[in-house]
This record gives structure tokens, sequence and C-alpha cells, in this order.
């Protein structure tokens, strides 16, 4: 293997891990927004939680699969990774018109950047 070669492997996992990381602390603070969110309130609340318990779930899955061992086809990867940061743009989109969940929604916009850095080496 070239040194050229290493280095891409390098930053091919280090981009993984760093995405992967990104899903797993969106997915924590989605959860915890999810859970806030009250179920008996304005539509706006309902859709909050919906977003967020939706963000977390695609999250924890990417993250899972970033995560495994055996080597991922490269499209299976791209497409969970672009669906994940669809929905955390999404979110965040939703998170940002509600006072409070800020937080959420700054996580939720990195995710998406780290997601997008990923992407950027499977092209």
């Amino acid at each position: 293997m070239s040194v050229t070669e290493l280095r891409e492997l390098v930053r091919f996992l280090e981009d993984r891990f760093a995405c992967a990381q990104a899903c797993t602390e969106c997915a924590r603070a989605c959860a915890l927004r999810a859970s806030l969110a009250d179920l008996d309130g304005p539509e706006e609340q309902r859709l909050i939680r919906r977003k967020g318990i939706l963000c977390a779930e695609v999250c924890d899955t990417t993250c899972r699969l970033l995560a495994e061992q055996a080597t991922q086809s490269e499209d299976v990867m791209r497409v969970q990774v672009e669906w994940c940061r669809t929905i955390c743009l999404e979110t965040a989109q939703v998170f940002d018109r509600s006072p409070g969940c800020e937080e959420g929604g700054q996580a939720c916009r990195d995710c998406a950047d780290a997601c997008s850095e990923f992407l950027s080496l499977l092209r």
C-alpha cells in the first residue's frame, strides 16, 4: 500500500468515525428533546417530538452501520449517510423554530456537516 493510499484510508476511517460520533451526539440530543416535548401540547410540540424520535433513530442506525467491522458497500453507506444528513437538516429546521431547542438544532447541524464531509470521500 502506497503512502497516498494509506493517507486516504486513514482519512476515510477518521471521517467515518467523526460521522458516527456526530450521529451519536445528535441521537442523544434529539431523544432528549423528544422526551421533553408535550404530547398533548400544540401541534408544534408534537412535530418536535416526531422529528426528534425519527432523527434519533436514523442517527442511531447510521452510527451502527458506520461502526460495523465488516466492510460496507460504499453505495449502502452513501444512501444511509445521505438520508441521515437530510433528516438532520429537517430536524434542525423544526428545532430552530422552537425556543429552548437550540442545542438539539445545533447537534443536528453538526451531524449533517459530518455526514457531508464523510460523503465527500465516497464520491
